[in-house]
C-alpha cells in the first residue's frame, strides 16, 4: 500500500487492474477468460433435473471466476475512458471490451436460461437449498425472472445488438456532452463579461455562487448549449426509451416501464409506489421552505436560477478547501463514527484508486466503481475546493465503504441492489455534516442548515420527480410517439407541479432533462436517491438514539451486499419499506431540520 501522508490532487492508478492494455500480459488475460468460458461450455451436459449439488456449486464458482475476470477487463476500459472521454484509443477499448463481454456472456447464457426456465421447481428448490446462504436470494430471484426471460437465441440477439445499439448511443451521448464548451455572459454596467468553460463541473459550481448574476449566467450558458444540441441528444433519448419499451414491455412482458427496473432491483412495485407517492405528497414541505428562503433573500419569489443561492451571510459554501484538508475532514468524520469506516476509506487513497483533479474531457460529476470484492473500489471526483466537493467526496467514499464492507461476499452477490446503493453514501454525508455543524456559530449554522435542506430537496424530491417524469415520458414516447419538444413540455409541467407557486420556473429549464445522465444510462435509477436518503434518515435517527450499539446493526446491512432482498434485510432492523408511514417518518425528520432552520 502507498502511504497516505499528504493526499494530492491527481489521476488514479489503474495498474492494479491492467498494466498495459496493448501488451502481451493483457492479451493473455483475455485468452484465459475465453478458455474458462470454453471449459464452462463443456459442462453443459451436466444440466438436467438430477444434477448433483456439488456439480451445481462447481458451476457457480466457474461463473464467478469468469464474471470477475470480465469485470476487471471491462472495468479498466470504462475507468480509462472516464478519465479522458476524448481519447479515441480509450473509446475503442471500451467498444472492444463491450463486444467481448457480450460474446462471452452469450456463450454462457445456456446456464441462465436452464435455471430460469427448464429445470422443474422441485429440483430448483433442492439446488437452492444446497448452496451457501449467500446465493439463495440471488438464485430465487433468477427463478422469479423466468417469465420475463426469452429463448436463448432471442437473448443472444438482444445482447449482441445492445453493443451497437443502446450502449453505443449512450457512449455517443457521453462523448458529446463531455466535450461541450460553455460561454457565461454577465452584464456589468455597460460592459459584457464573457467566461468560457470547457469543464461543465467547473461552471456548475457557480449555481451556488453568492453572486446572483453568476448563478443565472451559469444556468443560461448550460441550457443554451443543451438546447442547441437538443436535436441529437434528444433523439438519443427517444431511441433509448423506444428500445426500453420494445425489449421490456413488448418482448419480456413487464407490466410497465418502471416495473422492469423494480423487478431487476428485486423490489415490489408496491414499495416503489409508496415511496413516490409519499414524496409527491410531501413536496409542500419544500415549497414552504423555498418561500421562507425567498423572504430571507429579500425577494417575493425565488427564480429557479437561485434555488441553491446561499444565505446572505457567512457560509461554508464561500470557503475554499485544499484537497488535503478536505480528505482529512472526511476521514475524521468517519473515524468519529467508527475506526473501520476510516480504515476502509483510507485504503482507497493508499492504493491510488482516486482520480480527483478537474481536467478537460474528463467525465463530469463523481462516481465510485467497485470492480471486484478482492480489490478496493475506484473513486472519480472533480474536486474544485468548494464545500460541495467535500460533501461529494464523503458521499462517494460512503459507496466505497459499502463495497469494502461487503467484500466477503462472492462477486455474484457483491453489489448492493439499486435501492440500497445510496445507504452508505448518504449516511457518510450526514456524518460529515454533523461533524462540520459542531464547529459553526449561529449564523454559520443557519446558512449550513439551508445548504443541507437544499441538498435534501435535490436528493429526495427532485429525484422522485425525475422518476415521475420518466414514467410519463416513457409512456408518451412509446404510446404516442412524442417528439423532443413534447418531452420538454412534459418536463416543464413536471417542474410546475413540483414547485407550485414557490418557485418561478423560466422556459429554458425545459431542457434540464437532457443533461441528467441517469435518464440515459440507467432508466428509473433516480428513485434510488429518494429511497436512500429517506432510508438513511431513519437509520441515522436510530444511530442518534442508540449510539454505538447501532453500529453493528448498520454494518450488517452493508455487509449483506446484494445477498438479501431489500424488504427482508431491512425488516431485520424493524423497517417496513412497503409502508408509506415509514417513508413519512423520513419527511418528519426533514420538517425538524426546517424547524431548526426557522428557529435560528
Amino acid at each position: 500500500m502507498k502511504a497516505i501522508v499528504e493526499p494530492k490532487l491527481g489521476a488514479w492508478d489503474l495498474g492494479d487492474l491492467v498494466k498495459d492494455p496493448n501488451g502481451p500480459e493483457f492479451n493473455g488475460f483475455l485468452e484465459t477468460i475465453k478458455k474458462n468460458v470454453t471449459e464452462f461450455e463443456n459442462k453443459r451436459n451436466f444440466l438436467n433435473n438430477e444434477i448433483a449439488p456439488s456439480d451445481f456449486n462447481n458451476l457457480l464458482h466457474l461463473i464467478e471466476n469468469i464474471v470477475e475476470k470480465i469485470s476487471i477487463a471491462s472495468g479498466y476500459a470504462h475507468l480509462r475512458y472516464a478519465a479522458d472521454t476524448s481519447s479515441n484509443e480509450a473509446a475503442s477499448l471500451v467498444t472492444r471490451m463491450d463486444v467481448l463481454e457480450a460474446e462471452l456472456t452469450n456463450r454462457m447464457l445456456f446456464f441462465d436460461i436452464w435455471f430460469k426456465k427448464k429445470i422443474n421447481q422441485n429440483d430448483a428448490t433442492r439446488l437452492i437449498d444446497s448452496v451457501s446462504p449467500h446465493y439463495k436470494v440471488y438464485l430465487t430471484h433468477k427463478r422469479l425472472l423466468a417469465k420475463h426471460t426469452l429463448t436463448e437465441p432471442e437473448e443472444k440477439v438482444i445482447s449482441i445488438l445492445d453493443v451497437t445499439g443502446t450502449s453505443a448511443l449512450v457512449k455517443i451521448y457521453d462523448r458529446m456532452t463531455n466535450s461541450f464548451e460553455y460561454v457565461m455572459t454577465i452584464k456589468k454596467g455597460k460592459r459584457i463579461l464573457k467566461r468560457k468553460f470547457s469543464n461543465k463541473e467547473k461552471m456548475l459550481s457557480l449555481i451556488r455562487s453568492i453572486n446572483p448574476e453568476e448563478r443565472e449566467a451559469a444556468y443560461k450558458a448550460l441550457w443554451q448549449v443543451y438546447k442547441k444540441n437538443s436535436g441529437v441528444i434528444g433523439e438519443i433519448y427517444l431511441n433509448r426509451v423506444v428500445k426500453w419499451h420494445d425489449e421490456n414491455i413488448v418482448m419480456r412482458g413487464f407490466d410497465s416501464a418502471i416495473s422492469a427496473r423494480n423487478v431487476y432491483n428485486n423490489l415490489d412495485d408496491k414499495t416503489v409506489y409508496a415511496l413516490i407517492q409519499t414524496c409527491k405528497r410531501n413536496s409542500i414541505i419544500f415549497r414552504r421552505y423555498f418561500k421562507e428562503k425567498a423572504r430571507i433573500l429579500g425577494v417575493k419569489r425565488l427564480k429557479r436560477y437561485h434555488l441553491y443561492a446561499p444565505l446572505p451571510f457567512k457560509s461554508l459554501q464561500q470557503k475554499r478547501f485544499n484537497y488535503s484538508n478536505a480528505v482529512g475532514m472526511v476521514l475524521k468524520a468517519f473515524e468519529d463514527f467508527d475506526p473501520q469506516f476510516r480504515n476502509f476509506a483510507e485504503r482507497v487513497f493508499m492504493e491510488g484508486h482516486v482520480d480527483s483533479q478537474i481536467r478537460n474531457h474528463k467525465q463530469g460529476g463523481a462516481f465510485c466503481s467497485s470492480i471486484t470484492p478482492r480489490m478496493s473500489p475506484y473513486v472519480l471526483l472533480n474536486f474544485d475546493g468548494k464545500a460541495r466537493d467535500v460533501s461529494t467526496m464523503a458521499h462517494e467514499f460512503g459507496h466505497a465503504i459499502h463495497s469494502l464492507a461487503a467484500s466477503n461476499m462472492p462477486i455474484l452477490v457483491y453489489h448492493a441492489p439499486l435501492p440500497l446503493a445510496e445507504t452508505a453514501s448518504v449516511f457518510a454525508e450526514m456524518l460529515l455534516n454533523d461533524s462540520l455543524l459542531r464547529r459553526l456559530n449561529t449564523k454559520e449554522s443557519k446558512a449550513f442548515l439551508a445548504e443541507q435542506i437544499d441538498d435534501m430537496y435535490a436528493t429526495i424530491i427532485r429525484q422522485a420527480y425525475f422518476t415521475m417524469f420518466e414514467i410519463e415520458a416513457h409512456k408518451a414516447i412509446a404510446d404516442h410517439h412524442a417528439t423532443i419538444d413534447k418531452v420538454a413540455e412534459i418536463y416543464l409541467n413536471n417542474l410546475s407541479e413540483q414547485f407550485g407557486d414557490s418557485i418561478d420556473v423560466t422556459r429554458d429549464f425545459q431542457w434540464e432533462w437532457l443533461y441528467i445522465p441517469h435518464l440515459y444510462h440507467t432508466p428509473f435509477y433516480c428513485y434510488a436517491y429518494s429511497f436512500g436518503n429517506l432510508l438513511v434518515m431513519s437509520l441515522y435517527q436510530q444511530f442518534k438514539v442508540d449510539g454505538k450499539s447501532f453500529i453493528p446493526r448498520y454494518f450488517k446491512i452493508l455487509e449483506a451486499g446484494g445477498s438479501r432482498k431489500p424488504e427482508e434485510l431491512l425488516k431485520d432492523s424493524g423497517i417496513d419499506i412497503s409502508n408509506e408511514e415509514f417513508w413519512q417518518q423520513g419527511f418528519e425528520l426533514v420538517e425538524n431540520k426546517i424547524k431548526e432552520f426557522n428557529n435560528l
